[in-house]
């Protein structure tokens, strides 16, 4: 404990007068590729005030600083610190994602379920095993923020494309705003339209005078 006071990595939490309230502190695993909180722990006398929960969320803040690339891991029965890892950003995983350094899973021999891991070859117990990963909460908000931004340029697309079509000017004229495509969006309609156009003027070479000039104008009003 000392140890890990003087390395920086414990949030000790006390009383203006000095009295101590909580503990709590940093291990790193799996050559710092994972980091656990570990040693939670509140003074009986100032339980049910908060502590353990801004204990928990100095020491996240703590790892997050410390390791910023590690994934931050815990296993629990209590429902409690469930919740609290939930708020931080913790996700319920398997076994099989959390670190595979033997050293921490001797931590696990001194548990009354110890039989119960060993018994499921370490891939269950009755601890919920929950993680924070960094790299996928990065990659879950770059889809956030790509997901809003959609829906912010759909919302201008729809507001654009509800504006009257019809303005009148200063001086009385009434000007009709022309309707653009977007030339890539709608290829495939001008494919449409060219072979239309290829077959009306192809046949129309045989036609009279008269014939070519009303299938001018009924493809330029088509246009």
């Amino acid at each position: 404990m000392q140890l890990k006071m003087e390395e920086g990595k414990a949030v000790i939490a006390t009383t203006d007068s000095g009295d101590w309230v909580g503990f709590c502190y940093i291990e790193a695993w799996g050559h710092g590729k994972f980091v656990a909180n570990s040693g939670l722990i509140v003074n009986p006398a100032f339980r049910g005030h908060g502590v353990a929960k801004s204990i928990k969320e100095r020491i996240f803040q703590l790892s997050r600083e410390k390791y910023p690339d590690s994934k931050i891991f815990g296993l629990t029965t209590g429902l409690a610190v469930m919740k609290i890892n939930s708020d931080l950003g913790y996700e319920p995983v398997t076994y099989s994602e959390l670190t595979d350094d033997e050293e921490f899973w001797k931590g696990c021999r001194s548990c009354v379920n110890f039989d119960i891991l060993t018994a499921k070859n370490r891939k269950n117990c009755l601890c919920t095993a929950m993680l924070y990963d960094p790299v996928q909460k990065q990659k879950d908000e770059e889809e956030r923020i790509a997901r809003e931004k959609a829906a912010a340029e759909a919302v201008t697309e729809n507001e654009e494309a509800l504006k009257p079509q019809v303005m009148v000017a200063a001086n009385g004229d009434i000007q009709q705003q022309k309707k653009q495509r977007a030339f890539k969006d709608n290829f495939k309609l001008f494919e449409r339209w060219l072979r239309y156009k290829r077959y009306v003027l192809l046949k129309g070479g045989n036609a009279g005078a008269a014939g070519n000039n009303r299938k001018k104008f009924f493809l330029f009003n088509l246009f």
